[in-house]
């Protein structure tokens, strides 16, 4: 008995130390572009391009990054930027909520051929939907506003389409036994099933802040003044019409970067056990 143990422990053992060499290779290749353009943001312009090139500056003095704050009214970008991500985040959590929850738990004629519908137009590229989206916002007078930004991705399929699969792995006997005790149908959603969705939730909720803070394409269409600029669109102000500050937009990038890191360092726990919760079941 001990020696058929041992021989499993060390086959397991034999099988998981290639595959975590594996592992920090592969970290190490992800990993080196950031820790570039990290140590490429103290560089000079000269210092920048040089070859051959180095991987350590000469100094660490936060130049760029002072000149970058100094050139551009950066406070603001960050302030639309968090605005717009935490606006679009609440709608987009909410409104998937209750659209997924009525996916999964209600049957009614239709129902599948409407969600496959909804579903199928992930298929379509952005390219495809901006025009139409750009000319609805437009009419509803929300050109040249944050809120233009906030209301088009309220909805999203993919995020219905994830808390519908969640939804599905939750039996239906917890509704029924509701039922049976009087519980009416919003008491049900908001006392039973969405204590139950908190994790798929949180793991949408990141999705989606990432998606809005780094988003660019939109803003780029739809916010003109340069006061309502999100933080990805400021960056592209900084190149101008012969030569780029490369140095200068290489520091805001990674000032643009360390919030998000740090959301999804903070919950990465969140993410994995959302989209291990969200199963495919059908």
């Amino acid at each position: 008995m001990t020696n058929a143990l041992n021989k499993k422990i060390a086959k397991r053992n034999s099988i998981s130390i290639p595959m975590h060499v594996v592992l920090a290779i592969l970290s190490v290749v992800f990993l080196f572009p950031i820790v570039w353009m990290f140590l490429s943001s103290f560089k000079g312009y000269i210092e920048l391009f040089k070859y051959p090139p180095s991987l350590l500056p000469e100094s660490f003095a936060p130049t760029n990054y002072v000149k970058a704050f100094k050139t551009g009214n950066w406070f603001t970008f960050f302030g639309n930027t968090t605005f717009v991500t935490v606006m679009s985040t609440i709608l987009c959590v909410a409104i998937s909520e209750m659209g997924g929850y009525a996916f999964a738990k209600y049957k009614f004629k239709g129902s599948n051929t409407l969600f496959l519908l909804f579903i199928a137009t992930l298929m379509l590229p952005l390219e495809v939907l901006m025009i139409p989206i750009f000319l609805m916002v437009k009419k509803m007078g929300l050109y040249n506003s944050l809120w233009g930004l906030i209301i088009p991705p309220a909805a999203t399929p993919f995020g219905i389409f994830l808390i519908r699969q969640h939804y599905l792995s939750i039996p239906n006997e917890y509704m029924q036994s509701a039922r049976i005790d009087g519980a009416k149908e919003w008491q049900i959603f908001l006392h039973i099933m969405l204590p139950a969705g908190k994790s798929i939730m949180s793991c949408l909720a990141i999705f989606s802040a990432l998606w809005r803070w780094n988003d660019y394409m939109w803003p780029l269409l739809v916010v003109r003044n340069t006061e309502k600029f999100t933080v990805q669109l400021a960056l592209a102000t900084f190149q101008g019409q012969y030569n780029v500050d490369w140095q200068t937009v290489i520091a805001m990038s990674v000032v643009t970067m360390v919030p998000m890191m740090i959301i999804f360092v903070i919950f990465q726990k969140q993410i994995i056990n959302g989209m291990a919760l969200s199963g495919l079941k059908e």
